[in-house]
C-alpha cells in the first residue's frame, strides 16, 4: 500500500468539478484509490463517495492506493492535489 498526506489546496474544496476530475484521475488505475479525511474514507473512483466525504479547502487528507499501479497512482493523484486541481 502506498500512502501520502496532502492539504487541498482549491479554494472551494472538492465541489462537484474538481470531485469529477478526482474520479476521472482515479478511474485511469487499476489500483483501489481512497482518500482518508478524519474519519471518513471516500472511494476517490465515486464522485458521490469523494462529494460525501465532505473535503473542503485546507484540509488534510490521506491518499491510499493498493494494487498493481499504486505508486504511480499514487503519484498522478499527489499531483493532481498539488496542482489546485485545475
Amino acid at each position: 500500500m502506498a500512502i501520502q498526506k496532502v492539504t487541498v489546496k482549491n479554494q472551494t474544496g472538492l465541489h462537484l468539478r474538481p470531485a469529477g476530475i478526482v474520479c476521472r484521475t482515479a478511474m485511469l488505475y487499476k489500483s483501489r484509490i481512497v482518500l482518508v479525511h478524519g474519519n471518513t474514507v471516500a472511494n476517490a473512483k465515486s464522485v458521490l463517495s469523494v462529494l460525501g466525504a465532505g473535503i473542503r479547502a485546507g484540509d488534510e487528507i490521506e491518499i491510499r492506493c493498493e494494487g498493481v499501479d499504486e505508486q504511480e497512482a499514487l503519484e498522478a493523484m499527489v499531483e493532481l492535489f498539488e496542482s489546485g486541481l485545475e
